[in-house]
């Protein structure tokens, strides 16, 4: 690890706000063929039932999540982690964040689509008890990939807590 790699105990996850929307838009054109735009990203900033979270290393951003509230289930919409810093517990830490606002949400299932060929993706999601639960044909453009919809439920059970809590445990061992 290097200087300017992220470790657990220099990351925070803060709120997304509209002054890190630059930053993030950058990012996003990097990471996805068809990028959000500014009038999306503040669209979605501005309801309620949203939440979005950036990971934050000083002042360079290094990951993002957003999720949307429906009733009692969390759909997460995006998970970034940026360019370069892949395999580092940033997905991880977001993730945490997510599931434990979402809990304090009142939320009791997660959701989320992932391509079908981004297996370390899906390693990760798996991890959070994220099980396969179907396929949406053609979901992702401009490619037409298919997506792999994945399902945790129960994740305000003290059994899914032991879970959250064994995964923060390993990310502070590697730190």
């Amino acid at each position: 690890m290097d200087a300017t790699t992220p470790t657990m105990r220099d990351l925070e996850i803060v709120p997304l706000t509209k002054s890190h929307l630059r930053r993030v838009m950058r990012i996003d054109a990097e990471v996805y063929p068809m990028p959000w735009s500014r009038k999306l990203w503040l669209a979605e900033l501005d309801r309620d039932e949203r939440l979005y979270l950036v990971a934050t290393q000083g002042q360079q951003i290094v990951g993002y999540v957003g999720a949307l509230f429906a009733l009692e289930d969390v759909h997460v919409v995006t998970i970034v982690t940026r360019p370069g810093c892949h395999r580092r517990g940033i997905g991880t830490r977001l993730l945490l964040e997510v599931v434990q606002q979402s809990i304090e949400h009142g939320c009791n299932a997660l959701t989320l689509e992932v391509r079908i060929s981004n297996e370390p993706a899906q390693a990760l999601y798996k991890r959070f008890g994220l099980v396969p639960a179907g396929v949406r044909r053609g979901y992702y453009e401009p490619d037409d990939e298919d997506a792999l919809v994945m399902w945790a439920r129960d994740i305000d059970t003290p059994r899914y807590r032991d879970r959250m809590e064994r995964l923060m445990h390993e990310l502070e061992a590697a730190a």
